[in-house]
This record gives structure tokens, C-alpha cells and sequence, in this order.
């Protein structure tokens, strides 16, 4: 006699992770703000990718006259040096998010600020999550020195790490890594006490796993929506801090241009050229604006969600 073989409802099966992503982008778009935020990004990410193989003329190139005004040869202009401002504007979008410079001449793909955020995620989950689940002398030991290093103003602590190592990509990276983990961490931890006090963490511990398989495995994935909003924000911060360092002259080395930098060199002229200084800045407060509108917008669309 024959069985009849269960039929699996497809509305029930596992979705893909083309699905889930596909999800994820939904929910941003369903946020005006988000969206407005996300195509503020996107449109420097295009930027950055054309700049990779064309820009209008060579960025570091003196080709034309000083302090040219926007015409229809130079779109945005030239600086003090006669360099075209476009060329130089599109070329500065790449060393924030798309390529890093390493000392060695080779190049890694993603940005300074990008891999500074990572960084700072990975340094930070790791130091919240053994605070908030171990507890005990764990917490106290990681938590107090991660205030002592949240006392500390970020410029300071950017100018120490700089000072102590020189310039350089990978130096920023890691001042960028070090002033950013505190604030994961206590993110992390707080996610962490909450999450292991629920019934998935004791039936864990129950069947005899090891603290780093319920860190990782069963707190981490339950705590990545908090985080996702907050690295969002945090790449926003980088972008920041990097133009920081570039206009104290501090920041990421030539040959390539970034905004801080150009905003120095254009400062002592910004009375016979003031649009040398207003173009880089606002790079800087759009792409940063961007990323805090799309933050935002996924915040509040998964805080409605999970409502």
C-alpha cells in the first residue's frame, strides 16, 4: 500500500538569501527617508566607480589657470594650483569607499571608512559580547577600560595613534578602529544582557555548549539589527573623522586627493576662490547626511516591523 508523501506548502519554505535581501531593501523603501538617504550614497558610490575609470582630467594635473570659477570647461572650477575641482572631487570619493592603500603599493578594495567601521564592529561585538554574557570580572575589567577610552576626546586619541605610527591609510583605519570599538561594545553588551536571558540561551547551555558557540551563534544573530543601523551611522562618523584629519593636514597621504584635505589647501584662498572650499564640504555633509537619513529610515521601518 502506497503512502502518500507529505507535501511541503511553498509559502512555507525557507526563502533565499536573494529573497531575504531583496526583503531587507523593501523595508528601506518603504521609508521616505531611507530612500531619500540611500540615493544620496548611491549617487556617490556611482561617482566613486566612474572615477575608477575616467575623470575629466588628470586630479593632480596643473593644467589650467589658478582659481578658475566654474565654466564650461572646468565644471566646479580649478584651486590655487590650477587643478580641475571635479576631477579632484570624484577622485577623492574613491579613498573613502572603494580602495585602501596599503604601504606596500598594493591596493585592498573597499574604503578607508568602510574598513575602519569593520574594524571597530569586529573589535567591539567581541569585547560587548564577553562582557554582556560572561558578566563577573569580564565585565568590569572590559567595560572600565573602554570607558577610560571614551574619556578620552576623539581627536585626541586620533592625533595619538597617527603620532605614534605615522601616516598613512591603514594608520587611520586603525585610529578610526580603536576610537569607534567603546561605542559597539557598549551596544553589544547591552543587546547581550538582554538576549541571554531568554529560553533558546538556556536550552543552549543546557545541551552543553561552549560559551563562544552561544556568543556567536545564538546572541550575535539576534543582535545584528541594532548593529546594522549602527554601523550606518558609525561609516557617516568615519567619513567624518577622516576629513578631519585630512584639513589638519594629518589624514590619508597623496598622491590621491580626499575633501578634508582639499579644504585646507583651498582655505587660504577662500576669498578669491570660495567655491574651492564649498564643494569639498559639501561632499562631506551629503554623503555623511545620506547615510544618517538611510540609518535612519531602516531604524524606524524595523522598530515599526517588530511592533
Amino acid at each position: 500500500m502506497a503512502v502518500a508523501q507529505p507535501t511541503v506548502d511553498p509559502a512555507r519554505r525557507r526563502p533565499s538569501r536573494l529573497q531575504r535581501l531583496w526583503a531587507g531593501l523593501a523595508l528601506v523603501f518603504q521609508s521616505r527617508v531611507g530612500t531619500i538617504g540611500l540615493a544620496m550614497v548611491l549617487f556617490w558610490v556611482v561617482v566613486a566607480l566612474i572615477s575608477l575609470v575616467w575623470t575629466p582630467y588628470p586630479p593632480n594635473a596643473s593644467l589650467f589657470e589658478q582659481n578658475l570659477p566654474p565654466n564650461g570647461t572646468n565644471w566646479l572650477g580649478t584651486d590655487h594650483l590650477g587643478r580641475d575641482l571635479l576631477s579632484r572631487l570624484m577622485t577623492g570619493t574613491q579613498v573613502i569607499l572603494l580602495k585602501t592603500r596599503l604601504p606596500n603599493g598594493l591596493v585592498l578594495p573597499i574604503g578607508v571608512a568602510i574598513w575602519g567601521v569593520l574594524g571597530s564592529l569586529v573589535l567591539g561585538t567581541v569585547l560587548g559580547l564577553n562582557a554582556g554574557y560572561r558578566g563577573g570580572w569580564w565585565d568590569q575589567t572590559i567595560m572600565q577600560v573602554l570607558d577610560a577610552l571614551i574619556a578620552f576626546p576623539r581627536i585626541v586619541l586620533y592625533l595619538v595613534v597617527i603620532a605614534a605610527l605615522g601616516q598613512g591609510d591603514w594608520v587611520v583605519i586603525l585610529a578610526i578602529t580603536v576610537t569607534g570599538a567603546p561605542g559597539v561594545a557598549r551596544l553589544v553588551r547591552s543587546l547581550a544582557l538582554d538576549i541571554k536571558t531568554r529560553d533558546f540561551i538556556r536550552a543552549a547551555e543546557t545541551r552543553g555548549e561552549s560559551p563562544w558557540y552561544i556568543m556567536f551563534v545564538e546572541i550575535l544573530p539576534n543582535a545584528r539589527g541594532p548593529l546594522i543601523v549602527d554601523a550606518m551611522l558609525r561609516v557617516g562618523y568615519a567619513i567624518f573623522a577622516i576629513g578631519t584629519l585630512g584639513f589638519l593636514g594629518i589624514g590619508l597621504p597623496p598622491p590621491d586627493p580626499d575633501w578634508g584635505s582639499m579644504v585646507n589647501d583651498a582655505r587660504r584662498f577662500i576669498y578669491a576662490n570660495p567655491l574651492a572650499v564649498v564643494w569639498p564640504s559639501l561632499a562631506i555633509a551629503s554623503l555623511v547626511v545620506g547615510l544618517n537619513l538611510f540609518a535612519d529610515g531602516l531604524r524606524e521601518e524595523t522598530t515599526r516591523y517588530q511592533k
